[in-house]
């Protein structure tokens, strides 16, 4: 059976290593990052018509500066971040499944949206609303990284694309199965395949993963 490294990091990695298990597919962890707290100033709610998630770590790192947030309404990106930002104590107004560019043209042009989110990120300055961007959370990259033999590497971002491509010695034995082309394009050249799913989500990355796991090498 083909095995796949897991390259995100925790927790979000434990997560998809259940979701290919459930799915009989070989999956192991080797995080390339680790998430760490940023201290930072909470703004006046009273400034914001809502607040922009984009990932559950800023929900899991924000500390207590959520609390005086929790009025406003959340626009999210994932059933993951809307699972967590509801238990977090917010109102989730919109979910989006296909990225945050996607979530941003389906809601009101007029919003002020605080979004909290992570130092590495994807400008939005082509937004119709105004939007604050405050880092709560940083990942930094793990030294002396192990890879087990493996068959592919699924890539969650273009950041671990790109790390992922410093640290290969012999890329033509792997296969890439990135999130997103942008995650793809980062990776580079030089690897046996590179596929991408349909959909920016960890659902759809692990579909296409089953389906390369279960299609037989010419």
């Amino acid at each position: 059976m083909a095995r796949l490294l897991v390259l995100r990091p925790e927790p979000g990695a434990r997560a998809t290593i259940e979701r290919a298990r459930a799915q009989g597919l070989d999956a192991v962890a080797t995080p390339l990052f680790v998430v760490e707290p940023l201290e930072w100033d909470v703004p006046q709610a009273s400034g914001f018509d809502g607040i922009l998630l984009t990932s559950a770590n800023a929900l899991r790192h924000g500390g207590d500066g959520l609390q005086a947030l929790r009025g406003l309404k959340a626009y999210v990106v994932g059933n993951a971040t809307a699972q967590a930002a509801r238990e977090a104590g917010f109102d989730v107004a919109a979910t989006g499944d296909a990225g945050v560019e996607r979530l941003l043209g389906s809601i009101e042009p007029d919003l002020r949206l605080l979004h909290l989110c992570g130092v590495d990120r994807r400008s939005s300055n082509g937004a119709r609303q105004k939007i604050t961007e405050i880092p709560v959370y940083c990942s930094k990259p793990v030294d002396d990284v192990e890879f087990p033999d493996a068959d592919a590497a699924l890539i969650h971002s273009a950041r671990a694309g790109a790390r992922l491509s410093e640290l290969t010695q012999d890329k033509s034995v792997l296969t890439i199965i990135a999130i997103s082309q942008a995650a793809a394009d980062a990776a580079g050249d030089g690897w046996r395949a590179v596929e991408v799913a349909e959909h920016p989500t960890d659902e759809a990355l692990l579909a296409l993963a089953a389906r390369l796991c279960n299609k037989p090498r010419p």
